[in-house]
């Protein structure tokens, strides 16, 4: 049975089994939209005369970008050779730049750690995901390519995250990005601060909530030397633990640690952690990141910020200010942008990076924020991020400058393939709101009033 049937006409008993055969046929047309979605095509696409911003370099002016098996072939000027066989999309008025990369988001309902411990790495962000939520879709209408898709930040650990690109497909596993060994890339979530403080189990100061962590990377690196020493001998293995396998990747440099954390004091923290430990991590939110910015830059860690331009939110971030991305900057830390959606709506994301610009960030540093910065601090970099030659084609084409409020995303590709087009009224839906903006995919489509829908 439908959820919600909305407002319809009389069925009589005839017409109901078409329907249903109806609904059923456009459930399974979407899967195979998807599902073409997914199919490379094999020819070279030459986008021809727009403005593009690389950013990795200069931007270019009547610009031409090449495109073929999912991957960028050629960036220049009005003077690149286009191969005679090529698709030509003309691109006039418009600007092209890279796909974003939101290196924090929530986006497909993630749900990781539960109440019965503050720390739990074993937990798989992705194993609770359900990719058919329209916050998806709306993700895409905001030109985000690629998301580090995060469990909460209510534990000390809540759990591994996932990085995905936005591709389409009919499960989890259709968006992995993958590392070398084919498993699905993703880091650790941690957290600090008043989130993570509560009744037993969890801890109730700040001091008792570093002395936890302290004390499982301890175990960790104990773990992993009881691994080594083992050599591969079965019978000298210790039992199998898979948060300790987890904590070891995270030692071991192949899972960075994405770190909520607000207050000044807490961001030493993490530091002293990192320092201490090793690990690689990115702080992410850093309210008061401002407050210590020379320390974070001594420290050589990135941060992934985020700007709150209405009143609320939680004590801790009372200090929270425009001027961070600047004033990070300035002092020489990497600064990226993210969502942390639904806190900023995933279709706003530029706007994040348009506020830093006013606040004094410079415009390079604004639009490496929601790009080629937030690559590096998943580690992807060497993928995408940035408009060239071999990088995967992931990018948008909006119709000015990406930090005027007055310009749209028109259209977002992943890998070559066109997977948000505005002109698409189906897709549009997600950009503007509007009826059936905010729900899943219903199967039983029955009794819905499509004419309202499209309105």
């Amino acid at each position: 049975m439908a959820r919600n049937r909305g407002q319809a006409g009389s069925l009589s008993p005839s017409d109901e089994p078409f329907r249903v055969k109806f609904s059923l046929l456009l459930f399974s047309l979407f899967l195979l939209a998807s599902g073409a979605n997914a199919q490379t095509n094999g020819g070279t696409i030459a986008f021809v005369g727009g403005r593009i911003l690389p950013v990795s370099r200069p931007p270019i002016e009547k610009g031409t970008l090449l495109v073929k098996d999912g991957k960028i072939i050629a960036v220049g000027d009005s003077s690149l050779t286009i191969p005679a066989d090529a698709t030509i999309i003309r691109s006039e008025g418009k600007t092209i730049m890279p796909g974003l990369v939101d290196t924090h988001s929530h986006i497909a309902g993630p749900a990781g750690g539960d109440s019965s411990a503050p720390i739990q790495p074993d937990i798989r962000v992705y194993d609770s995901l359900n990719m058919r939520e329209s916050s998806v879709k709306k993700a895409l209408a905001g030109g985000i390519t690629t998301a580090n898709i995060m469990p909460g930040s209510g534990h000390l650990m809540s759990g591994q995250t996932v990085y995905i690109k936005l591709r389409g497909g009919k499960t989890i596993e259709d968006y992995f990005i993958r590392d070398s060994a084919g498993n699905p890339s993703g880091g650790m979530k941690m957290a600090n601060g008043t989130n993570s403080i509560g009744s037993p189990p969890f801890p109730g100061t700040r001091g008792k909530s570093v002395a936890l962590i302290r004390e499982q990377f301890i175990r960790a690196q104990e773990y992993r030397k009881k691994v080594r020493d083992a050599r591969g001998d079965a019978s000298k293995l210790p039992p199998r633990d898979l948060g300790m396998e987890a904590l070891v990747e995270v030692l071991d440099g192949k899972r960075i640690v994405q770190h909520h954390t607000h207050r000044a004091d807490d961001i030493m923290s993490v530091l002293r952690l990192q320092k201490e430990f090793g690990f690689k991590v990115v702080l992410h939110h850093v309210s008061e990141g401002w407050k210590v910015a020379e320390e974070i830059a001594r420290a050589k860690v990135p941060c992934s910020i985020i700007l709150i331009d209405a009143p609320g939110g939680k004590l801790e971030a009372v200090d929270l200010s425009f001027k961070t991305g600047a004033v990070l900057e300035k002092a020489g830390v990497p600064v990226a942008y993210h969502t942390d959606d639904g806190i900023t709506d995933s279709r706003l994301f530029l706007r994040s990076a348009a506020l830093g610009v006013r606040a004094g960030l410079s415009r390079e540093a604004a639009l490496q924020s929601v790009t080629l910065a937030g690559a590096k601090m998943l580690g992807l970099d060497s993928r995408l991020g940035s408009l060239e030659t071999g990088k995967d084609a992931d990018f948008i084409v909006l119709s000015g400058d990406p930090l005027s409020v007055y310009t749209h995303i028109l259209q977002t590709y992943i890998e070559g393939r066109k997977v948000f087009d505005r002109d698409d009224a189906r897709d549009a839906l997600f950009a503007v709101g509007g009826v059936g903006a905010g729900e899943e995919l219903r199967p039983y489509l029955c009794c819905a009033d499509e004419e309202a829908a499209k309105r």
